[in-house]
């Protein structure tokens, strides 16, 4: 272990305060998913019939968890555009109680805010 990777294994990580969200956790899956394939690929030379077996087994469920992350992504932009087209005809019917719910959301917000 050179000095390099000595001072990068004591610095001290920071925990993640983001909150989770889906695109981050679509990016996540992504990458377990990739270095999976990555780690069956390496040890594609090792062998024997068993490991094979795991091989393949594990290769089938990862294209089947690939296959449903990509269908999840496509029903909730599918949902998120249906969401915003029927907000956008709500206020368009309805301009001036979409302006009273806003001024009393932010109402409510900026009273809670200033209690602290």
């Amino acid at each position: 272990m050179d000095t390099n990777d000595a001072s990068i294994a004591k610095t001290p990580r920071k925990a993640n305060t983001e909150p989770p969200s889906s695109s981050h956790l679509s990016r996540d899956l992504k990458a377990v998913i990739d270095d999976a394939e990555a780690l069956l690929n390496a040890t594609a030379n090792q062998g024997g019939e068993k490991l094979d077996e795991l091989r393949a087994r594990a290769r089938q469920s990862l294209r089947a968890a690939r296959l449903r992350l990509e269908d999840a992504q496509r029903e909730i932009a599918s949902k998120s555009r249906n969401a915003a087209k029927g907000t956008n005809a709500y206020v368009h019917a309805h301009p001036w109680r979409a302006i009273g719910t806003v001024a009393a959301g932010s109402l409510i917000i900026g009273l809670l805010l200033r209690r602290r």
